[in-house]
């Protein structure tokens, strides 16, 4: 079982969710962020005071005001307006892998959700119920806006869900799985679509497929080592060790481990003074696709484990001096202060 915090998401814990269907719990101490994020929600719809979509219209109409009468109808009419996605749909892993990440997101406790929009989220990972999500319409950034909305629909159960190897009714299928509907309140639909989770689950699936594509290569040349009687002298740890590079002091370990009690390579001098750098150079060029996978996994686990909502409540909310106003160019999130 893997316990959502907001914060500590790894590749290795999304790899097990998505692909080998572990459960997934949520943190207890972040849910009451959670909690306190939301109360200052309701506290600023009932004060009545101004904040970008909250109380607003979106984009160009974020200086139209709403009635608080209209709080709800104005989350709702955003879902719908933005789900117009085209396209084939996603395959179900990044389907999978969008629940998981929003879910994440939304526990980190700064976008003013109720508890139960994350709990309904888990609740159709864990069941293996996966919105139908068009994979054309986003606008990258914090704009997956079209593909969120597409699964923000399942939440309140509507549009279609992929289960049990079929595509069916969203509301049906809730139904069979005893799960209710929700009706979203003040700001939930906006945060639930203000994100990055459709580009993020295709990277993700992108680099845990070539991962395992980096693994397989290695096995591959440890194979091609023997069918060419190489010499592992090449491999030995203080040669690698003496140029330094992480990576490629791995990768050399791995051959190592690949073909320990192995019959079929030769040591030097023993057939040939040295292989070609076909063989010989393998840890310096395995390890160097290495740096690169590393580097795509650091950014991927920051984007996994980041807030990208508009506007996002710090503080509780609590309007203790003139509100702070910073506008990111990645996120566009609005501090209140």
């Amino acid at each position: 079982m893997i316990e959502l915090t907001g914060h500590t998401l790894t590749v290795e814990e999304a790899k097990k969710v998505i692909y080998d269907k572990e459960g997934v719990t949520l943190s207890p101490e972040s849910l009451v962020k959670v909690n306190q994020s939301r109360e200052a929600v309701e506290r600023i719809v009932r004060e009545q005071r101004i904040v970008y979509g909250i109380n607003t219209g979106f984009g160009k109409f974020s200086d139209v005001l709403i009635d608080q009468q209209h709080v709800e109808e104005l989350q709702l009419n955003l879902i719908h307006s933005h789900a117009c996605g085209v396209g084939d749909p996603f395959p179900e892993k990044v389907s999978r892998a969008m629940l998981l990440l929003r879910a994440n997101a939304l526990l980190k406790g700064y976008s003013g959700v109720r508890p139960v929009v994350i709990e309904t989220l888990i609740a159709l990972l864990n069941k293996g119920i996966h919105p139908v999500i068009p994979q054309q319409g986003s606008l990258g950034a914090s704009g997956d806006l079209a593909p969120l909305s597409h699964l923000a629909l399942a939440l309140m159960g509507e549009g279609e869900v992929f289960y049990k190897g079929e595509i069916q009714p969203t509301l049906t299928t809730l139904s069979k799985e005893d799960i209710m509907p929700i009706t979203l309140q003040a700001k939930e639909g906006l945060a639930l679509i203000n994100g990055t989770q459709a580009m993020t689950a295709m990277g993700l699936i992108n680099y845990i497929e070539a991962e395992q594509l980096a693994y397989q290569s290695e096995m591959i040349a440890a194979i091609t080592i023997e069918g060419l009687q190489g010499i592992t002298d090449a491999f030995d740890e203080d040669i690698h060790i003496a140029r330094g590079y992480p990576q490629q002091i791995d990768t050399a370990q791995r051959i190592r481990n690949h073909l320990d009690g192995s019959r079929l390579t030769t040591s030097q001098g023993e057939l040939r003074v040295q292989d070609a750098y076909s063989l010989r150079c393998i840890p310096q060029v395995h390890g160097a696709s290495w740096q690169a996978l590393d580097y795509v996994k650091e950014k991927l686990e920051i984007e996994m484990n980041a807030a990208t909502d508009n506007p996002l409540i710090f503080q509780n909310g609590k309007k203790s001096s003139p509100e702070a106003i910073s506008m990111d160019s990645q996120s566009h999130s609005q501090w209140i202060s």
